[in-house]
């Protein structure tokens, strides 16, 4: 743990000193943490050893997939997603299920896989990460609906994906008929818990008798979060399907309180996603990466440059958006912090295909941040001030300007 704790310290302060270089360049601080994590770990310098069924990956992997789930949910409160859902819709209600179903065929007919655990693989490598295409998104060239789209698609979609996930990965470890009756009322709870405590926190707030300081006012969703994972812990609830629904509830209901935690949130939930990226990394090792064969890395190339640019193609069929922005969106499904934290899960659970199915979903994830962190930038540079302002924008600037 200290030897981890010491690796992870250094490699962070290493990240925040390239930070700028890394804005303005093709170097990621996610890539960073993935190859510092590989050659720390037992298959190179064996500095870090960790092992899959070590408790503090899966305590890791659970905390960190919260806290995203948390931070993403409040990202895409309903007023985000009712003013500018009509593009995002397509990508999440055609282009997710699209993508899951191809990729679920190729890891089928390419890699062997039965139905179940080859649907398991499409799920986990179905959502997208914004963060390696950062440049793309906080680029003021590109057009305003095309980062929308992608900010909106990518908060959302790994909270669509996990249901998902867990329930190929409930009928793979053969309870499935056994628990379908209680996975439903686990997801339906954690729902529940993800609504309730954040709308009582923010209404006894809003009374009267409380108010908080600006000093506190920060640690109110961080209290809100907490109390979530804890009322989950205790009732059994889904952890994660809570965490999607309370950061949506916060963002719906408490305006205020979204505001004041945004950075501070995003600061907690960066420094999760780094340190699960580490371990992701140590856990990779070049007998892993040699094990999958030929079969595994061209199944990896072929997820990104062929299940989703498909399903996007077919999910954006007289959108109005251009060649250049489908083809933009199309190639951007970068798997990330999801992908890493689900594959995580798979390792932990001890079905019997679980090394197989983390064996792929590594190498596709090593594969995606490699490619998509070093072309975000260049792909941005396609576009300029000319193209696209989408309708909502103007009405909402009218909207503004009105009340000037």
């Amino acid at each position: 743990m200290g030897t981890l704790l010491t690796a992870f310290a250094a490699v962070l302060l290493l990240a925040v000193l390239l930070s700028s270089l890394a804005h303005r360049t093709i170097l990621s601080t996610a890539a960073l943490f993935l190859v510092a994590g590989f050659l720390l770990g037992d298959g190179v310098l064996g500095v870090v050893s960790l092992r899959p069924g070590d408790d503090l990956v899966a305590t890791l992997a659970e905390l960190a997939l919260f806290t995203v789930l948390f931070t993403d949910g409040m990202r895409v409160g309903w007023a985000e997603l009712r003013s500018a859902w009509r593009l995002p819709g397509r990508a999440l209600g055609w282009g997710l299920p699209l993508t899951l179903g191809i990729t679920a065929l190729g890891a089928h007919y390419l890699l062997g896989l039965g139905w179940i655990e080859a649907l398991l693989v499409g799920a986990i490598l179905a959502p997208t990460d914004p963060v390696f295409a950062a440049a793309l998104v906080g680029n003021d060239k590109v057009p305003p609906r095309l980062r929308q789209l992608l900010n909106v698609e990518s908060g959302v979609n790994d909270g669509l994906a996990l249901p998902f996930v867990i329930l190929f990965l409930a009928v793979a470890a053969g309870s499935a008929d056994l628990r379908l009756g209680e996975l439903g009322v686990e997801l339906g709870l954690g729902v529940v818990i993800g609504v309730a405590v954040p709308w009582v926190a923010i209404k006894l707030e809003q009374m009267r008798w409380f108010s908080a300081s600006t000093v506190y006012e920060p640690l109110n969703a961080l209290a809100i979060g907490l109390l979530v994972l804890a009322v989950g812990k205790a009732t059994h609830g889904n952890l994660f399907l809570a965490a999607f629904s309370a950061g949506i509830t916060v963002a719906t209901f408490g305006p205020r309180q979204r505001a004041s935690f945004e950075h501070f949130g995003e600061l907690i939930a960066e420094v999760f996603k780094l340190a699960a990226l580490l371990v992701f990394g140590a856990l990779i090792t070049p007998a892993l990466l040699g094990s999958v064969g030929w079969a595994g890395w061209l199944f990896a190339v072929l997820v990104l440059v062929l299940a989703r640019p498909v399903a996007i193609w077919l999910s954006f069929l007289r959108s109005g958006l251009s060649v250049r922005e489908q083809a933009a969106v199309a190639w951007f499904g970068p798997k990330g912090f999801a992908s890493v934290v689900y594959g995580l899960l798979v390792l932990a659970s001890g079905i019997a295909a679980g090394q197989q199915v983390f064996q792929i979903v590594a190498v596709t994830i090593v594969v995606s941040i490699l490619l998509h962190s070093s072309t975000d930038i260049v792909v941005a540079r396609w576009f300029d001030d000319e193209h696209g302002v989408p309708a909502w924008y103007g009405s909402v600037t009218r909207r503004i300007r009105g009340r000037d």
